[in-house]
């Protein structure tokens, strides 16, 4: 499977981990639902005519309202990137000047061209925010980061993602909690979910708490859609407590998978993906930590 890279990058992005969560995903005769869309990797590989896209990240959805409806275009985000890449190659302090005037620009005007800029041009891939909806990542101290081939890679990936958003209604993005767009889901949808990884760097627009876990269990317990909820299963460290708190009443698969994320060694190790689902995984191998499916679909119907 060739994958689709969106331009928006982001520390703990899925595209390694997009053919095998497509083959764990069923056909359905409905909409892709993303509570949590992220970078965006997974939703634009689905292959689906039909979507609701929503993150609590206003510049996400920001960006890619703007190339749905072509605002931002491959030749205007080339014109861009050309212009801040060359000041920011010849700013004082290696770059970081320029960087600084980018980052003060976005805090106050918020413009999704400079978004792309701080995505690509921020320390290690990362994307944070503090609590006033500030950018707060310092700079890669690279100041010929946006070179002409890195400048056209991100072009294409424009290009690419242009192509494959529908206009509305077809794909409709939202910027609202994901408690409101799990109940839309109808038993013809399909939900992914990539929240943040609880108990572990967490790289996200407001944060993460046991309760947030806890509301989204709940709503997915409940919907008459289908469901696949991307998580952390283990490391050499640890296990993830949610997995027996919460997600192993659902049928569960598991990946080893390397992120790089976050300041901590513990984090920059290989970790045990898993794919929670709420079907049957008769057609999927469950890998190799041989963990068995814990409920067939009719066994799902879950008393409390």
């Amino acid at each position: 499977m060739k994958v689709i890279v969106p331009p928006i990058k982001s520390q703990g992005i899925k595209t390694k981990l997009v053919p095998w969560i497509m083959e764990l995903a069923p056909l359905v005769k409905g909409k892709w639902i993303e509570p949590f869309l992220g970078t965006g990797v997974v939703a634009f590989n689905s292959g689906y005519k039909q979507a609701i896209l929503n993150d609590a990240n206003p510049h996400i959805i920001n960006y890619y309202k703007q190339v749905q409806d072509k605002t931002i275009t491959p030749a205007l985000m080339k014109l861009y990137l050309d212009t801040e890449g060359d000041i920011l190659s010849k700013a004082e302090e290696n770059g970081y000047v320029h960087y600084r005037a980018v980052r003060a620009r976005f805090n106050t005007d918020f413009s999704p061209y400079d978004f792309i800029f701080l995505s690509r041009a921020g320390f290690n891939g990362m994307m944070r925010f503090g609590k006033k909806g500030n950018w707060n990542i310092p700079f890669c101290k690279k100041p010929d980061r946006f070179a002409q081939a890195y400048v056209t890679k991100i072009c294409n990936q424009v290009s690419a993602v242009s192509q494959i958003i529908k206009p509305e209604p077809d794909w409709v993005f939202h910027n609202k909690s994901f408690a409101e767009i799990i109940p839309m889901a109808t038993a013809n949808d399909i939900i992914y979910c990539d929240p943040p990884y609880y108990g572990r760097y967490v790289d996200y627009y407001n944060g993460w708490s046991i309760e947030d876990e806890e509301l989204l269990f709940n709503l997915l317990r409940e919907t008459k859609a289908k469901f696949i909820l991307s998580t952390w299963h283990h490391n050499d460290w640890r296990e993830n407590d949610m997995i027996q708190k919460f997600w192993n009443k659902f049928n569960i698969v598991t990946k080893d998978h390397f992120y790089h994320s976050g300041g901590n060694i513990e984090n920059r190790k290989t970790v045990v993906e898993a794919l929670v689902c709420n079907f049957d995984l008769d057609h999927i191998t469950l890998h190799n930590h041989e963990k068995n499916a814990t409920a067939k679909e009719k066994q799902l119907e879950l008393v409390y």
